[in-house]
């Protein structure tokens, strides 16, 4: 979570040359180049049925990211991660056996409300959008990493899916990079947050969702936005006032008290190191 804010909070000075699209997309890029050169894609053992997931697994990581600096582009760091919260928060209250369990997407609603205070009339709508828009990628992300990371060892799963989202989200972020304010450091500052997000963190999101269940995972990840406004805070000088730590607050309850379980059941994936294949 650390890592994933971070990058979000580097790319900040990114974004100003070439626009979110240019940015997510250049990560993208940088993100294969690191990926193949730690795994190789384990393309000789890819099935006809594991196709559809990979797939869908890097369309979603690619819009989630291009989506997510959009927001972050026009609104507060903490912000953007507590409304895009509200996407794997649902996923969790719709997958719940207990309807009681929907009160906590609504709890974190009014999080985000206090949050936005759009009753000063200040709420940026563009901003709001791109970072819902990017919890719901972010809610399917969560699901289609654990599907994906079961099927494949270590991160070789990964350096599948990142290929994906760059060829996805190549239509938005090459014109974007094209006719930005391009410097040669953009492309030193992108291969460096590349390196941070999606290479090291979705790496290590891959191998913590073949070791717990989706509550649990989820359960943990309730702190993200409080990660969201550490970093915003301490590298983008964005300080929150009072009613908005109350609004990260109320989401960060609700996440918690949407989600019960612990360690996945022995069998639900592969052995976690297998013969003749990369671990990390």
């Amino acid at each position: 979570m650390l890592a994933v804010q971070l990058s979000n909070a580097l790319s900040v000075p990114v974004i100003e040359q070439i626009g979110a699209a240019g940015t997510a997309w250049l990560r993208m890029c940088f993100g294969v180049v690191f990926l193949w050169m730690i795994a190789r894609p384990a393309i000789r053992s890819l099935r006809r049925e594991d196709l559809p997931a990979l797939l869908a697994l890097g369309v979603v990581t690619g819009f989630m990211t291009t989506f997510f600096l959009a927001a972050v582009e026009r609104i507060p760091l903490g912000t953007a991660v507590a409304i895009e919260f509200l996407g794997p928060l649902a996923v969790a209250g719709l997958m719940s056996k207990s309807r009681k369990a929907l009160i906590w997407p609504a709890l974190a609603f009014v999080g985000v409300a206090l949050l936005t205070e759009p009753w000063h009339g200040r709420i940026d709508l563009a901003g709001v959008g791109f970072a819902l828009v990017a919890g719901i990628c972010w809610g399917l992300y969560n699901l289609l990493t654990q599907h994906v990371g079961d099927r494949f060892s270590g991160i070789s799963g990964l350096s599948l899916t990142i290929p994906v989202a760059a060829l996805a989200t190549l239509p938005l972020g090459l014109p974007q990079v094209i006719g930005g304010e391009f410097a040669w450091w953009v492309l030193l500052a992108a291969a460096g947050i590349a390196l941070i997000t999606p290479v090291i963190a979705f790496g290590l999101e891959m191998l913590a969702l073949r070791r717990m269940t989706h509550t649990a995972f989820g359960t943990l990840l309730s702190i993200e936005p409080a990660f969201g406004i550490l970093v915003g805070f301490l590298v983008l000088a964005q300080q929150p006032a009072l009613m908005q730590l109350s609004g990260i607050g109320l989401v960060i309850i609700a996440g918690a008290a949407a989600q019960r379980g612990g360690r996945r059941p022995v069998g639900a994936g592969p052995p976690l190191t297998a013969p003749g294949k990369e671990t990390v």
